[in-house]
């Protein structure tokens, strides 16, 4: 009986009914009193057949209460890793990868487009999605997979943002420091939760103004080539020299645990999903302000990567620049005592930190709820999802030197870790998408999940090469070279599983398995 209170205080509203049915009980991204009110106008009238009698005008009024979300889903498109792939491929190629950047960009945007369209359809978000579509056994694989994305992702986002709070305090605060200052923000992020959801995005509408104007101070000091940027733009260029930084720049771009976010993020408006012209025109509005928020965060990106282009390529620093020295480099290229461009980046940097960690805390809550059914209170929710990444950074704090060439190795083997996770998201989200019994009239059309696909594949490739260039450069044992190949073979077993499950194909196999046993 004391463990069943204890579980019950652990609730949202502590300690409820023991008649309360299961399904109220079930988690879910937003309770109804946190959701935004969408105001409905007379001339949204609909049919018999939930139809709308007449197009409803564009709203610029509507359109502001549906942006939010998207800016928050933009945020990973901006986190530490991202802006250090940026200046390092500014540094080393110049402006030769900005058509990649902005392709990257493409088809991250269509992956996100499509999370906020199975959120908003559905009504539950991927990770919800994911618990009813696939077995236990794999629901926990992917839940334990996205895990560890987050954890990845979110290591990188805590050692930038303690680099930056170094670089302000003077090199007073030591990086294990900033870690722990870092660490404090999912309590900035439960205070301002509850007072709402529109005061938790206009929060993140302030960190992404800083950077905007940070970076774009740093774009208009060193004023780097127009003409060099345009050209940049639109014709393609790679060399085998800098074919490292080009598969950063799209490994960054699309974060495994930012697909799981947007389709819960979405659910922050309250939707009729049962009307159909309501489902139409969220998908619409939220497909604008989530291209609005990608352009912002895509001139954030370009600003970086240019800057570093103008100041370091072909530079003896090109070949050795990172978070934690870019702004020193800059501070003695153009800074002045009247100007003082290293704390400039700092606190673009420190934007950066804090808004990606903050909005890894939220994934993260939504991840753990939707995969395994844990309705808990927000404070509890948060403290265990910040413990999984804040452990594992502050030993990375206290044992490694950001300058040290260790370091660049963890970075790297990071960055694989996050990218090889990238399948376990976009292969269900693609698969449910696609599927008329989950989606009804919103499922995608067949040239929509024909490019979805080439993208993923394409994605796959690209961590193909990832992991290929780690394991022939970093791993030296042959012991950890074996298990490594045993978990490689376990890894693509279950990535054919997730692409064939739902084929005619494998349940032509799976019944004559159950056939001959």
């Amino acid at each position: 009986m004391a463990s069943r209170d204890l579980a019950e205080s652990l609730l949202p509203g502590g300690g409820g009914a023991s008649s309360a049915s299961n399904d109220e009980y079930e988690e879910r991204a937003y309770d109804s009193d946190d959701k935004v009110t969408i105001c409905i106008s007379d001339s949204d009238a609909e049919g018999p057949d939930g139809a709308p009698t007449s197009r409803p005008p564009f709203s610029w009024r509507k359109l502001w209460r549906f942006t939010g979300p998207g800016f928050l889903m933009c945020i990973a498109f901006l986190d530490p890793g991202n802006l250090e792939g940026d200046l390092q491929a500014g540094a080393a190629a110049g402006y030769q990868l900005l058509w990649l950047l902005l392709w990257a960009t493409v088809m991250g945007a269509l992956m996100q487009l499509l999370s906020a369209r199975l959120g908003v359809a559905t009504g539950k978000h991927l990770a919800e999605l994911c618990r009813e579509e696939y077995p236990p056994w794999a629901t926990r694989a992917l839940w334990a997979m996205t895990e560890l994305a987050l954890v990845g992702a979110d290591i990188q986002e805590v050692i930038g943002s303690a680099i930056a709070i170094k670089i302000l305090s003077g090199g007073t605060v030591p990086l294990w420091g900033g870690v722990v200052i870092t660490a404090l923000d999912c309590f900035i992020f439960l205070f301002l939760e509850n007072y709402g959801v529109r005061k938790l995005e206009a929060f993140f509408g302030v960190l992404i103004a800083t950077m905007a104007l940070s970076f774009a101070v740093l774009f208009g000091e060193t004023k780097p080539s127009g003409k060099e940027l345009l050209i940049g733009l639109v014709v393609p260029k790679l060399s085998s020299k800098t074919i490292k930084q080009a598969v950063g720049i799209v490994g960054c771009i699309i974060m495994p645990h930012n697909v799981f976010l947007h389709s819960a993020l979405v659910q922050s408006r309250k939707i009729d999903t049962n009307k159909k012209s309501r489902v139409q025109e969220a998908v619409y509005y939220y497909n604008i302000e989530s291209i609005l928020a990608l352009i912002v965060s895509f001139f954030i990106n370009i600003c970086v990567t240019t800057v570093f282009a103008k100041g370091f390529n072909g530079s003896e620093q090109a070949d050795n620049i990172g978070l934690e020295n870019a702004g020193q480099y800059l501070q003695e290229k153009y800074g002045t005592a009247f100007f003082p461009i290293l704390y400039i980046w700092a606190i673009g940097l420190l934007a950066s930190g804090q808004s990606s960690t903050i909005t890894g805390t939220y994934a993260g809550q939504f991840v753990m709820g939707g995969f395994l059914n844990l309705r808990l209170k927000k404070w509890l929710r948060a403290m265990i999802t910040r413990s999984f990444a804040i452990i594992p950074t502050m030993i990375v704090a206290l044992f490694f030197n950001t300058e040290d060439p260790t370091m660049d190795v963890l970075n790297e083997a990071l960055n694989v870790l996050q990218s090889i996770q990238i399948p376990f998201a976009l292969i269900p989200l693609i698969t449910l998408v696609s599927k008329e019994q989950v989606m009804g009239s919103f499922v995608v059309g067949p040239i929509t999940k024909v490019i979805s696909w080439i993208v993923t594949i394409f994605l796959m490739l690209i961590n193909g090469y990832l992991i290929l260039s780690f394991y022939v450069t970093d791993v030296r044992s042959v012991l950890l070279r074996s298990s490594l190949c045993v978990v490689l073979a376990i890894y693509l077993a279950f990535i054919v599983y997730l692409i064939m499950r739902n084929t005619s194909l494998y349940s032509r196999l799976w019944l004559s398995m159950s056939k001959s046993s």
